[in-house]
This record gives structure tokens, C-alpha cells and sequence, in this order.
């Protein structure tokens, strides 16, 4: 069986990009998270210690995000390894979007899915 905890429209304030502008200036990155883990033992004894704290999840992904990356994808492939690493989780899937990348876009981005589904 698997459970998915989500993270949706986590905001983190980064320097992302490859051009000498970018470099320059905070952007936005939003991130959506999917992560793989079985929560049955959480739910039955309303306890934290058995489940993704996806607080410290947000906090850990906001940490890496202090350091300049040119790429999403190497920013998506970061998180996906921390993310496997340091957390009770069997896979996870990394959305990352920049909204403000393309003017005559919404957003652009990219989605990763990493670990054993």
C-alpha cells in the first residue's frame, strides 16, 4: 500500500538562472511535492514521529534553496535526493515552476519523479 503526503504552492524565494540578469535578483520557485511513505501507523496513534513532517520537508527544501543554481532540474534533482535521504519516504515527485521565466507564460517548470513507486 501507498500513501501519498503533498505539498502544493510551497514558495521559496531563490537566484535561479543561467543569465547575468538572473544572477542578479531573488525569483520565485513554487514547489509541488508528492512523496510516498504509509501513513497507517500515524493515523492509528495520532503521532508525528510516524509520519513525513512535511513542515520540516518545507524548511529543508527552503535551506538548499539558499545557494544560486542556473537549472530547476539540477534544483529539482537536489530536493529529490534530500528529500529520499533524510525523510521516511520510497519515492517522491518533484514539480518545480518559475512563474515569471516566460512572459507570455503562466509558469513554467519541471516534474521529476524519483524512487520506488
Amino acid at each position: 500500500m501507498t500513501d501519498i503526503v503533498f505539498i502544493r504552492q510551497f514558495k521559496v524565494q531563490t537566484v535561479i538562472g543561467v543569465y547575468d540578469w538572473e544572477k542578479a535578483i531573488q525569483q520565485t520557485l513554487e514547489f509541488d511535492l508528492e512523496l510516498a511513505t504509509d501513513i497507517r501507523q500515524a493515523a492509528a496513534t495520532d503521532d508525528l514521529q510516524y509520519t513525513l513532517d512535511y513542515s520540516a520537508v518545507c524548511t529543508a527544501i527552503a535551506e538548499l534553496c539558499q545557494q544560486p543554481h542556473e537549472l530547476i532540474e539540477t534544483v529539482a534533482e537536489k530536493v529529490a535526493a534530500m528529500v529520499l535521504e533524510k525523510f521516511p519516504t520510497k519515492a517522491v515527485k518533484v514539480t518545480i515552476g518559475k512563474p515569471a521565466a516566460v512572459p507570455a507564460a503562466a509558469c513554467v517548470g519541471v516534474s521529476i519523479s524519483r524512487g520506488n513507486w
